[in-house]
């Protein structure tokens, strides 16, 4: 029963990720707590039993020492859990695209053969979002505002059109450096067919490209960036609200860095503590394989629509095309 279930834990999920918390006692938990329930319904079998003939002596009158075989029906010992230990010693739980100590959200897991595919995960061009807090007026050593303070500046003079045109030039600095890093004629039909799929980007790994960079509250001396970026780190992050100060004559500091979305996963499939359990798990990974077969089978309609055609379909197809003729 735990092989079985075990083979059904293949496969990746995704949990959240509290601030304060280093991804490693993360994955540790997980671990621990699959390998807790796996043993626990290894050991909730019952023991293997088997018939052996026992020697007793007779309590006959006539011949009261007299040996009797008799049969009984008596527990393999060296079947016992007590005896052979757990069934699952380590169980491997790998981590994709990390998060450090300071940021809170999305952390994809894969458990056994899934590793391999949570490599892939970690080397493709999948694109992570993010929710930063900034707050202006104040300088850190290590651009977060746990640090050491080391320059204070005023903010008065920052408006919300003045922040939208720096996030605007940085955006655009990072979209030049997207098409310098992609290795694709941005003439050719191939850029083209890649940018409609939203596969354009750097075929290996390059330095940390914005995509995506916009402003969703602001309430001096505070304010809350909605960030879409490629291979970043949350070091980078945090030294891009330092440059948005340095820009707009100011300074500023990150306060909080939360991953919402790391490629198909979101925050909402996220695993909050309490879930970070084998049922929840192998609910979540179920649930990823579904989400997986429909989306391969959306694009492959995508891809050759033809042969997805109905006979209504093709019919509006020609009088959409006569319609066309007509106008012309």
């Amino acid at each position: 029963m735990a092989a079985r279930l075990f083979r059904r834990l293949q496969g990746l999920f995704c949990v959240y990720k509290p601030p304060g918390v280093h991804w490693k006692l993360v994955r540790d938990t997980v671990e621990n707590n699959l390998l807790q329930d796996l043993n626990a319904s290894s050991s909730a079998r019952p023991v293997p039993r088997e018939v052996r003939y026992l020697l007793s002596q007779s309590s006959t009158e006539d011949d009261p020492k007299a040996l009797t075989l008799s049969a009984a029906s008596v527990p393999i010992l060296s079947e016992h859990p007590l005896v052979t230990g757990p069934d699952f010693q380590r169980i491997r739980v790998g981590v994709g695209h990390r998060l450090d100590a300071f940021s809170s959200g999305v952390l994809v897991l894969g458990v056994g053969h899934a590793n391999k595919a949570l490599n892939d995960l970690y080397n493709s061009r999948v694109t992570r979002d993010y929710t930063v807090e900034g707050a202006f007026g104040a300088a850190t050593n290590d651009f977060a505002s746990q640090g050491r303070v080391i320059e204070r500046s005023t903010y008065d003079h920052i408006t919300r059109d003045k922040l939208e045109k720096v996030l605007a030039m940085l955006q655009g600095a990072n979209q030049k450096a997207l098409l310098m890093y992609s290795r694709v004629d941005m003439r050719s039909q191939e850029a083209y067919e890649m940018a409609v799929r939203g596969q354009l980007g750097p075929e290996d790994k390059s330095v940390p490209i914005l995509l995506g960079l916009r402003c969703i509250r602001f309430e001096p001396p505070n304010f809350t960036l909605e960030v879409q970026a490629l291979n970043e780190t949350q070091k980078y992050l945090r030294k891009v609200v330092h440059e948005i100060g340095l820009e707009l004559r100011s300074t500023a500091v990150c306060k909080s860095i939360r991953r919402t979305r790391d490629g198909s996963f979101t925050v909402h499939h996220a695993l909050t503590r309490n879930q970070w359990t084998t049922k929840e798990v192998m609910n979540a990974i179920q649930q990823y394989h579904a989400i997986k077969k429909r989306t391969k089978s959306i694009r492959e309609q995508n891809e050759d629509p033809e042969l997805h055609l109905e006979e209504g379909d093709i019919n509006t197809s020609q009088n959409s095309t006569d319609r066309i003729d007509t106008l012309n």
